[in-house]
């Protein structure tokens, strides 16, 4: 497989992109990089996903009631794909209860 970078670099309206374009513009690789022919992922490849690519943001989570929450809804998913919306939604919800984020809030943005 083609590392995400050179994938990323592939993408000509990206050139000048900003940080947050070529930030989406990675998640949207991530993600098709994952996914069946239908742009899907299973719950078991969501999951692993999460594990790999975003394990500093679920890192230490598991006991807070709202990461259970989110897991949760993700086993009891009537429909056993997740598309690409559902999958910005999770990453979305489970940054906003992350510890990560308010370590992230806490850089200092000047000298």
């Amino acid at each position: 497989s083609i590392p995400i970078a050179k994938q990323l670099a592939s993408i000509k309206a990206l050139g000048k992109g900003s940080d947050l374009e070529k930030a989406f513009a990675t998640v949207a690789l991530v993600y098709n990089n994952s996914a069946d022919p239908e742009g899907k992922l299973s719950k078991a490849e969501t999951k692993s996903l999460l594990q790999t690519q975003f394990g500093g943001f679920i890192q230490g989570q598991e006991n807070k009631p709202k990461y259970q929450e989110i897991i949760s809804a993700l086993d009891e998913e009537s429909e056993n794909k997740i598309d690409f919306e559902d999958f910005m939604i999770l990453l979305v919800s489970l940054t906003l209860m992350s510890d990560l984020l308010q370590e992230i809030k806490n850089v200092k943005t000047t000298k």
